[in-house]
């Protein structure tokens, strides 16, 4: 086996080799701590049959971690430099195969049809930046593709809104939205040092396992409610519903009477069944 590529000294050797100093305007980060790789890889293969989609290799840290736990990876990449750098660091991976495109390009549901017609379960792992971690999952949540779990690295601040309880200070639509669609799993923190270059803020691993959707709701009109009870978050339930069917606040205290929720609540207090509940006596 190749020596391990998440240490600092290979790294460096990588970079230097081939002048692939971390883009800025990609986000990229290497991690160089192995045991944290091994286990975020090991938490991503979920059975012995995976085959994992990979969003954004770098020079394969986490990737040659995945080949080794899984039969297949694929990875996407945007990063014309890296090709080179894969072909060398994952020499000895004969399960991987990687594909310069960008994900938010690539029909998922395709994509994952095809490999468990090749008879294997589908996973999706990732080390994402911040400016692209909410696009790729809501890419993943909305494709409806059987994807076994879904487990990926942020920015910490953003994973804590993905995962923010109720009556938390970091609870909003996307909580919501989110734990509507997935089971929401922390799995570890990881801190700023395992990184280079270095980050300004430490980082979570989240894993999100998608529910079977629930009949008879309309996703979009659902979800536009729920944005609009979090537009002001100062405001009570009862101002904010109201704006939303018109400022009709008469007609908003009624319905929000019938969902059994107290007008003078505010979003960041009412529970992902409450927001259910509204909308089914909202119709």
């Amino acid at each position: 086996m190749k020596p391990i590529i998440a240490t600092p000294s290979a790294t460096k050797e990588y970079v230097s080799k081939y002048q692939c100093m971390a883009k800025k305007g990609y986000g990229q980060n290497f991690l160089i701590e192995p045991g944290i790789v091994d286990k975020i890889a090991r938490y991503a293969v979920t059975s012995n049959h995976c085959a994992v989609i990979e969003i954004g290799p770098g020079i394969g840290a986490l990737t040659q971690f995945l080949c080794r736990y899984a039969k297949r990876v694929i990875a996407y990449e945007i990063d014309e430099r890296l090709p080179q750098v894969l072909e060398d660091s994952l020499s000895d991976c004969d399960n991987f195969s990687l594909v310069m495109e960008d994900f938010l390009n690539v029909d998922v549901s395709s994509v994952v049809a095809d490999w468990n017609q090749k008879g294997y379960d589908v996973v999706v792992a990732a080390n994402l930046p911040y400016y692209i971690t909410t696009p790729i999952l809501f890419k993943l949540f909305e494709s409806r593709a059987p994807i076994q779990a879904i487990t990926v690295m942020m920015q910490k601040e953003v994973a804590d809104r993905f995962h923010a309880g109720v009556n938390s200070a970091d609870y909003n639509a996307l909580s919501v939205i989110t734990q509507y669609r997935c089971e929401v799993t922390p799995i570890m923190n990881v801190p700023r040092n395992v990184f280079m270059p270095k980050p300004k803020v430490d980082s979570r691993v989240l894993q999100f396992r998608l529910k079977e959707p629930r009949l008879n709701v309309e996703e979009e009109k659902l979800f536009a409610l729920i944005k609009a009870c979090f537009r002001q978050r100062r405001k009570t339930i009862l101002n904010n519903f109201g704006e939303y069917l018109g400022n009709n606040k008469e007609k908003a205290r009624e319905i929000l009477g019938q969902a059994d929720i107290d007008p003078v609540r505010r979003a960041q207090n009412i529970t992902l069944e409450e927001f259910l509940r509204l909308y089914e006596v909202s119709l």
